[in-house]
């Protein structure tokens, strides 16, 4: 008896692992490579077909890293990618290639290929801004730092050195620190506006955290540059903490002193 069952066990395991064996033969056939898509459908072929236009995000990248994995398709592992950062291309252009490596089918040769396309689309929309020679509003001065403070993931401190009729001479960096802030000495600032012989300056410095907030060090910062401009008769105009989607003025909310 007992060996009958133990056969009849066999027997069923056996079917079993049959039974499993066909259902992944079957389920591999659903789950279709892209080549073999019906044409139309290829991401490649429907950019071909219709235009650029008509085609998602997820198969813009499918195209760019060619092939998925194992489990998924090109178009499929594009989705996912994209769902990690809530469908946001500014979000996914942050990334870095081994942060991207960490996607199952994602290796250095695909992450380096996102990352490139993204830099590109930046900075073909950078070229897409009027090109301003003079400062007239807050908002000029944001769209004039945004190819060099967008995106970053630590902070940056700049200034724009201006004439007595406030055109820009030159973009100045002059320091770069971490995620939580970074040192601006005013003699290196000043340094750089007394040889370009400028008559007046702009402070920039971006939050990677996108909080506009001044910290209460960007306010004692903002006031000792204020002094010394008096000083050396070189006008402090406004002290612009940028970030990827606004910005705050000290000179537009009254509190440049």
């Amino acid at each position: 008896m007992r060996k009958g069952v133990k056969n009849e066990s066999s027997v069923i395991f056996i079917k079993g692992k049959f039974l499993i064996f066909i259902f992944m033969k079957e389920y591999k056939k659903t789950n279709l490579s892209i080549k073999r898509w019906a044409e139309e459908d290829r991401p490649r072929e429907k950019l071909i077909l219709k235009g650029k236009a008509v085609l998602s995000e997820a198969e813009l990248i499918a195209i760019l890293i060619g092939s998925g994995n194992m489990e998924m398709s090109a178009v499929e592992l594009s989705r996912m990618l994209l769902k990690e950062v809530n469908n946001d291309l500014s979000e996914l252009a942050k990334l870095s290639v081994q942060e991207l490596k960490k996607f199952k089918g994602i290796g250095e040769a695909k992450a380096v290929s996102i990352i490139s396309a993204l830099e590109l689309g930046k900075r073909r929309r950078m070229l897409d801004l009027p090109k301003k020679e003079m400062i007239a509003s807050s908002k000029d001065i944001y769209d004039m730092m945004k190819p060099f403070l967008l995106d970053l993931m630590h902070e940056e401190f700049w200034v724009i050195l201006l004439n007595r009729a406030n055109g820009v001479i030159k973009k100045s960096s002059i320091s770069i620190g971490g995620v939580s802030g970074t040192i601006a000495d005013p003699k290196l600032v000043f340094k750089a506006a007394l040889e370009n012989l400028a008559s007046a300056v702009i402070l920039v410095h971006n939050h990677p955290s996108g909080n506009t907030n001044p910290s209460e060090a960007d306010v004692k910062l903002t006031k000792k540059m204020v002094e010394a401009g008096k000083l050396l008769d070189i006008a402090v105009l406004d002290h612009l903490i940028f970030t990827d989607s606004s910005y705050f003025s000290f000179a537009d909310e009254g509190r440049l002193v």
